[in-house]
This record gives structure tokens, C-alpha cells and sequence, in this order.
């Protein structure tokens, strides 16, 4: 044990081996280059990986559009005025930038914090843990765009969405992308290992996918149900998404921002406040 010098308390006395400091990381990034830093490490890593990335990120969710859209749609007809695969195609849009989002905040973000220690070994360098943060869910929202405009441009080559009247919906699948990042952040800083990832895909993901306006409209359910879902992040994603990609007028928008900025701002704060307390344990 180190023996402390009394005159200043903290640094060791000489012969002695110095006191462990910790340091509370800063918050709030400190620059804009930083996180940017942090987005570029990510994508030369992820480059090298690019093409088998991209395939499983759109494998699912075009399962979905064409599984579900060309055989129920047979069954089904139109909805709410278009056919079934069109309206499908934009509540796929909206949940393939949640599952994106949230997979690469959970699992990857999870590998380089606490199994490859890649966190610990930037903060050597004049970054802070909010750097850091927020480059990796922007990593995770860059993702998310390319897998949400991937399936609305194949959407719309099939005529399952109008452009360019669609391209509006990619500044909603950005901020749609940040909310679930964030979201997911939250849950990598409280998980022990993988294993805890499947808690919040079970309990929390499924059933938003399930009651948000994905596969059919929200007026079919119960009015107690419907209000319930105007809680879900995802339900508001869909109300952006949907109209714009069928060149419809978009109702209640400045509410369906709002809810998603508000999830994203409350998100990132909460989720940089548990990362802190952990890195420092």
C-alpha cells in the first residue's frame, strides 16, 4: 500500500508507489472532430466487413416486405387506400432503421466497450466519454439509414412509394435513427453480458413492432390500445414514414418530432449518465 504524502493529500510520498486516481469523464462532448473521429474508426472497421454487413441488416426486413406483403396481400387487398405491400413497405422502412439502430448500439457498441475495451483505449486520447457516446450512435444511425433508404428505394423501383416526394422521409429516418440508437445505449450501459440483450428485444422491441402501425392501422385497435401506442417511439416513426413514401399530407407532425426528439435528448442524457458510473467502477 502506498504511503501518501500528509502536505498534499492524493500524491505519494517518494519511494512509493502512486495512489489509483479516477476521473469523472466529461459528459458532454468536447468537440465536434472528436466524435466524428470515433464514426471514422468505426466505419474503417466496419468497411472490411461492408457487403455481408449490409446483406444481414437487409436480409429480415425484406423477408418481411415481400413474405408478408405479397402473401397477405393477396388476402388482404388495399389498406387504407393503396395495396398492402405499399403499406407495409413504409412500416418496414421505419422498423428495419429501429432493428439497425438498436443492433449496432446493443451488440456492437457492447463488444468494443466492454469485450475489446476499444472505449477504454480512445479515452487515452484527449476524448471524452461523451465523444465517444456520440459517435458511436451515430455510427449506429448511419447504419440504420442505409438499411431504412435501401428498402425505400427498392420500394419505390417496384412503384411501393412515390418520388421524390419519398426523400422527405430521410431527415425523419435520421432523427428516427439517433432516438433508437440512443434508446439501445441505454441498455448496453446496464447489461453484464449478451444474454441481457434478448430482455429488451423481447419485451421491448417485439412488441413495439407489433403495435406501432407496421403491419396493419392503428384504428384496428381497441381505443384504450390505440392511445397506449402514442407512447411507442416507433408508432411515431411509422406516421412520418408512411405518408410521405405514398406522397400523402403528413398529420400531426410537429407532435410525431417532438415525441422522437424528446426520446432521443432524454435517452442520450440518461444513457451517458450510466456509462460514466460504469466505466468508473
Amino acid at each position: 500500500m502506498s504511503e501518501q504524502d500528509p502536505r498534499t493529500p492524493g500524491v505519494a510520498l517518494p519511494g512509493t508507489a502512486a495512489p489509483a486516481q479516477h476521473y469523472p469523464q466529461p459528459l458532454l462532448p468536447r468537440n465536434a472532430r472528436n466524435w466524428m473521429m470515433v464514426w471514422y474508426r468505426n466505419y474503417m472497421v466496419w468497411k472490411k466487413l461492408a457487403i455481408p454487413s449490409m446483406i444481414g441488416n437487409l436480409a429480415d426486413p425484406m423477408i418481411y416486405l415481400f413474405g408478408l406483403g405479397l402473401g397477405l396481400g393477396l388476402l388482404v387487398g388495399q389498406v387504407n387506400g393503396v395495396s398492402y405491400i405499399a403499406f407495409l413497405a413504409a412500416g418496414t422502412t421505419a422498423s428495419s432503421v429501429m432493428m439497425s439502430a438498436s443492433f449496432e448500439s446493443m451488440y456492437s457498441a457492447f463488444s468494443r466497450m466492454h469485450v475489446q475495451r476499444t472505449w477504454e483505449a480512445i479515452m487515452h486520447a484527449p476524448l471524452t466519454l461523451g465523444d465517444v457516446v456520440l459517435g458511436e450512435i451515430l455510427w449506429a444511425t448511419s447504419k440504420a439509414v442505409l438499411s431504412g433508404a435501401a428498402i425505400m428505394l427498392v420500394a419505390g423501383a417496384l412503384g411501393y412509394a412515390q418520388f421524390p416526394g419519398a426523400l422527405a422521409a430521410l431527415p425523419v429516418i435520421v432523427l428516427a435513427g439517433i432516438t433508437f440508437a440512443s434508446l439501445a445505449m441505454i441498455v448496453t450501459a446496464l447489461a453484464p453480458s449478451y444474454d441481457f440483450f434478448m430482455f429488451y428485444q423481447t419485451l421491448i422491441m417485439t412488441p413495439m413492432l407489433l403495435l406501432s402501425g407496421v403491419f396493419f392501422p392503428l384504428e384496428q385497435l381497441p381505443e384504450g390500445a390505440q392511445k397506449a401506442t402514442q407512447l411507442l417511439p416507433l408508432s411515431h416513426a411509422v406516421a412520418l414514414i408512411r405518408p410521405l413514401m405514398l406522397g400523402r399530407p403528413v398529420e400531426g407532425a410537429t407532435l410525431h418530432v417532438a415525441v422522437l426528439a424528446a426520446y432521443a435528448v432524454v435517452a442520450l442524457v440518461v444513457a451517458l449518465v450510466l456509462l460514466r458510473r460504469r466505466m468508473l467502477r
